[in-house]
């Protein structure tokens, strides 16, 4: 065990304490506080060392015990504390509390894990972005876990259509789960998994994943792209990891907690919504200082694409995105495709108010996205009246002087590829 501790507590408590505690304490490091200490060496009785990661590096602790206190070490900095221990595989407790690192079990094929710090961070999007990035030159299978997955690992080979997608839905299946919308969107393998509980280092309680990975690895992947569910991690010990952050996010929420463990643990960084009224540059600072020193931020945008033309139609828009972004989507819909918007809803989670726009809605096209609602609500309404309905995906677009996001993903892969095959030697 190494022992967090402050001078703020009196040496000789510590000490005593060190030596009660049933495992052997093999080092201290101390955090701060002066108030009772009087001299260079405080007399804990271990070694000190000079940070976490050098006591972790030098005695490969079972765990870390935080015996700090207010006012040292507030619940921020105890949970910024808790990240860097958990980056390091270590886990970390205190008198009432514990964080362990989330499971991962070791696969025998090259993952790259794209995860997010939330629910709603344009995470899919990413996903199916990198998905059709790595398979211009690669056999990329996705494996994607969700709250809504199948109970038995489910591949898709062939993308499927709206046609197909209702006969799910009328079957009581979650149509819009994220295996389903990487494979409309991306047109690639994909294989569909489930999972319940997310922890808040990402730990999940039940999931099929490591069935999936299995399944995939059979399909001949030469790459697995594992697609994580919220906050939730893959539990698999991935080769690289992507981190989606939104810059709709609060600062505080985005770049602390246990995110700071995800930021820690992460080959690239992908900020997305990095919309001109976002904090997106106090994000990044906030950001750097839990990245690891090779790690890339790449600022983006989310823009809607249908995925069959929509030039000169009256369009009703149907996705998650808060109000205060409809005129800018409804914008990029009419300049980039050329329709003709006649009004967007961002209600696809919250079908009494999506139901409610609906009834008002007046337009040729149903454009929407695959989330929530998308299927049952959405795509029965059009099919109750007769109106086309066109899927829309989400184009991942870097802000200008940005690094190339394309150009990163080439890097990640061939780092993930590379890294396994010298594990397997």
């Amino acid at each position: 065990m190494v022992a967090i501790v402050d001078g703020e507590h009196y040496p000789p408590v510590v000490r005593d304490a060190l030596e009660e505690i049933d495992d052997l304490v093999v080092a201290a490091v101390l955090v701060g506080g002066v108030e009772k200490l009087r001299g260079d060496d405080p007399g804990y009785g271990v070694p000190l060392e000079p940070s976490l990661e050098a006591a972790i590096e030098r005695h490969l602790p079972d765990v870390v015990l935080d015996l700090s206190d207010e006012p040292v070490l507030g619940p921020p900095e105890r949970m910024a504390l808790a990240s860097r221990t958990l980056a390091l595989g270590v886990p970390y407790e205190g008198p009432d509390f514990r964080f362990d690192p989330p499971d991962a079990t070791a696969v025998d094929v090259p993952t790259l894990a794209v995860i997010g710090t939330g629910k709603r961070v344009g995470k899919t999007a990413v996903t199916g972005h990198v998905a059709q990035r790595l398979a211009l030159t690669r056999r990329v299978v996705v494996v994607a876990m969700g709250r809504g997955g199948p109970p038995e690992p489910e591949v898709i080979f062939v993308r499927p259509t709206v046609e197909a997608l209702l006969d799910m839905s009328r079957d009581g299946r979650h149509a819009a789960s994220d295996h389903l919308e990487t494979a409309v969107v991306a047109g690639v393998t994909t294989v569909g998994c489930r999972r319940c509980g997310g922890g808040l280092a990402g730990a999940v309680a039940v999931s099929n994943v490591v069935e999936g990975v299995s399944i995939a690895a059979g399909l001949g992947a030469e790459l697995v792209l594992l697609d994580g569910s919220g906050a939730a991690l893959p539990p698999v010990a991935a080769t690289r990891r992507l981190l989606v952050v939104s810059a709709a996010q609060p600062v505080e929420i985005a770049a602390g907690y246990l995110n700071a463990y995800r930021a820690r643990i992460s080959d690239l960084v992908v900020v997305t919504m990095a919309e001109n009224e976002a904090p997106h540059e106090e994000l990044v600072r906030a950001l750097r200082g839990n990245l690891r020193p090779w790690a890339q931020v790449v600022r983006t945008v989310l823009r809607p694409r249908p995925l069959e033309p929509v030039s000169g139609e009256r369009v009703a828009f149907f996705c998650t995105a808060p109000a205060t972004h409809h005129d800018r989507l409804a914008a990029h819909l009419e300049q980039a495709h050329g329709a003709r918007v006649t009004s967007v809803s961002g209600n696809l989670s919250d079908r009494g108010r999506l139901r409610d726009d609906l009834a008002g809605a007046d337009a040729d096209v149903f454009l929407v996205e695959l989330k929530a609602a998308a299927v049952d609500v959405v795509a029965e309404e059009a099919a109750r009246r007769g109106v086309r309905i066109v899927i829309a995906s989400n184009d991942v677009v870097p802000l200008p002087g940005e690094p190339s996001l394309d150009l990163e993903l080439d890097r990640l892969a061939s780092e993930t590829l590379s890294f396994a095959s010298e594990a397997v030697q």
